[in-house]
């Protein structure tokens, strides 16, 4: 090939997709051939974290500016795959369709909320925090309010965001790598940070960058191909995000005549939940709106916060390819979003149909036992199958998962071929090694760029501070690890707090320093104490110490508590205090600008 490694994206990338494709087929004719199910999942999941260890260790650096922002030289569409895979993580690909499976379609609060904030990241921050030129998102609050007291600020808030968000991705490869490899999930969890590790410690931003283009292929194929023949197999077309509603019909009806919402649990199992909720249950009365609304506008203002998510567009050429990079983000996770409902659909409409041969639900508890799914899954504490009422029939009431296993487990339940399972299997993994590479990414440069050598040492050589972030990647990864494994939350639980935390401290401190030339290092500070404080305050006080939630503002949503506060303390101080010195105005005006030199040097 002609040309250097970016001139040859797509040729490669193109082979890739090609090489993938023909691995699936292989995987399906050794299916055939009578290879076990354990051997083709252990397949899947090696071969693909094979692949992206190898593209790690090929793309590893000791240049500063390609560890930090890869160079600045990712054109906007491959930085609009990366930031996909960068964004959909464990969460969106393991869980959310688990969480709209079992809460019903009020959990599309989290889909309308991430989907909307990346309106909010293309119109409010990403191409200005391109022209600053910053390598991290302190970086840019410590040099545009001033103060290693403000640096310092920023890079807490988002240690807490961050580490908070990765323990949820290194739970989801946990699940993944438990039940794909037959092992416990407290070992899974270290399996999957080595993994994550492999990517990103040699190369930094450089080979997550293209390793998470590749995860974006093997995830958006892993997630469309099951629900295409779900959907085909019941009839209801090849495209089901377009045809899903009849199937809506139908699950409302056997909804109803297994009495979801009716029957109630009366056993309780620990992680696993029972169907209670009815697919179609919209929140009709003021509290129940008022709680959807909050919920999209914690995760609006939560994804226009996220270091993980603003890092990827400093890695753009210019400001227009940071926008255009922007449009191709949400191209890429819409693609995945506007198939999550209809997944949760069609595996109820398996699991409850009792005219399908999948349906489970009204039949003996004896024969629900005897199927291998069930029991595997069974296996590794992640479903449980209880004749609560003893009468030897399974009833709704009785049938208990794990919300994060509901997509892992579609393909067996729809009793499609296991070289599909191995296939979503391969795409989890794919799903929460990306986001995960990111996050621990974001934590390690914050503390090496902003803490160790903006704050302790400025004189640090390049190669110390490069061994410094691998050093503080291997032991965040580690910390997280052995967070995870002790399963204090479920999956979307600690994203959603993720996003809380980042919203709280960081987003009026972003926004007001691009739009508000009047705001000031003082305003800055108190902001984010006073928001991340507020919020972290009130998390405690709903989620810990049993006290009521105010107005339906439960542990989800303690962002509207932290996001007022923040707003308020930043104003007042700003306007008491004296206002920014003209360079630094002038600062703000050039940022506003689209055209021009950057803020930073390159080498800062």
């Amino acid at each position: 090939m002609k040309g250097d490694f970016i001139q040859n994206l797509g040729k490669i990338y193109g082979l890739y997709t090609g090489g993938f494709l023909l691995f699936i087929i292989l995987m399906a004719i050794l299916e055939q051939a009578g290879v076990s199910a354990d051997t083709i999942g252990y397949l899947f999941v090696g071969f693909t974290i094979g692949i992206y260890a190898l593209i790690g260790v090929l793309s590893r650096t000791m240049a500063t500016d390609q560890y930090y922002v890869a160079g600045r030289q990712v054109p906007a569409l491959y930085n609009g795959m990366a930031t996909a895979a960068d964004w959909m993580s464990g969460a969106s690909f393991v869980a959310m369709a688990g969480g709209i499976y079992f809460g019903g379609y009020g959990y599309m609060a989290f889909l309308v909320g991430w989907t909307g904030g990346y309106v909010l990241v293309a119109s409010l921050m990403a191409p200005y925090l391109r022209k600053f030129g910053c390598y991290t998102v302190p970086d840019f609050i410590g040099t545009r309010y001033g103060g290693n007291f403000t640096r310092l600020c920023a890079v807490i808030v988002l240690v807490v965001a961050s580490f908070t968000y990765v323990t949820a991705q290194i739970n989801a490869t946990g699940t993944v790598a438990a039940r794909a490899l037959q092992i416990p999930f407290e070992v899974g969890v270290w399996f999957g940070l080595a993994g994550i590790l492999v990517c990103s410690m040699l190369g930094g931003m450089r080979a997550v960058t293209w390793t998470q283009v590749a995860q974006y292929i093997v995830l958006i194929i892993a997630y469309i191909i099951p629900v295409v023949w779900m959907s085909n197999k019941s009839g209801f077309g090849l495209i089901p995000q377009l045809a899903y509603g009849d199937a809506v019909q139908r699950v409302q009806e056997l909804e109803a005549l297994h009495q979801v919402g009716v029957l109630k649990p009366t056993e309780a199992f620990a992680g696993l939940k029972a169907l209670t909720v009815p697919i179609n249950a919209p929140g009709e009365t003021f509290i129940e709106k008022w709680k959807f609304a909050t919920l999209v506008l914690c995760m609006m203002c939560g994804t226009a916060s996220l270091p993980h998510v603003l890092m990827r567009y400093f890695t753009t050429p210019s400001v227009r390819a940071a926008r255009i990079s922007v449009g191709w983000s949400i191209l890429f996770i819409f693609l995945l979003y506007f198939t999550a409902p209809a997944l949760a659909t069609f595996t109820k409409l398996s699991l409850l149909d009792p005219n399908l041969a999948t349906g489970i639900i009204g039949k003996s508890i004896a024969d629900v036992n005897a199927l291998e799914w069930v029991q595997k899954w069974t296996a590794v504490n992640f479903l449980a199958v209880s004749d609560s009422n003893g009468d030897g029939i399974l009833q709704i009431n009785e049938f208990f998962m794990r919300t994060g296993i509901v997509v892992l487990a579609t393909p067996e339940i729809a009793g499609l071929p296991y070289v599909i399972s191995g296939l979503v299997a391969a795409g989890g993994m794919a799903a929460a090694m990306s986001t995960a590479d990111g996050l621990l990414l974001a934590i390690a440069n914050a503390l090496s760029h902003d803490l160790y050598y903006k704050i302790i040492d400025p004189n640090a050589e390049t190669k110390t501070r490069l061994i410094a972030a691998r050093i503080l990647l291997l032991a965040v990864g580690a910390a997280g690890a052995f967070v995870a494994s002790l399963k204090l939350t479920s999956i979307l639980g600690a994203v959603a707090w993720a996003f809380d935390f980042a919203c709280s401290g960081l987003f009026f401190p972003l926004v007001l320093g691009i739009w508000w030339k009047r705001a000031n290092r003082q305003g800055a500070i108190a902001g984010m104490i006073g928001g991340f404080l507020s919020g972290t305050a009130y998390l405690y006080y709903v989620h810990f110490a049993g006290g009521e939630p105010w107005m339906g503002i439960d542990h989800l949503r303690f962002g509207m508590i932290g996001m007022p506060v923040s707003l308020v303390c930043m104003i007042v101080v700003s306007l008491m205090t004296e206002e920014p010195d003209e360079e630094t105005q002038r600062m703000v005006d050039a940022v506003r600008t689209p055209r021009g030199e950057t803020v930073l040097a390159s080498s800062h």
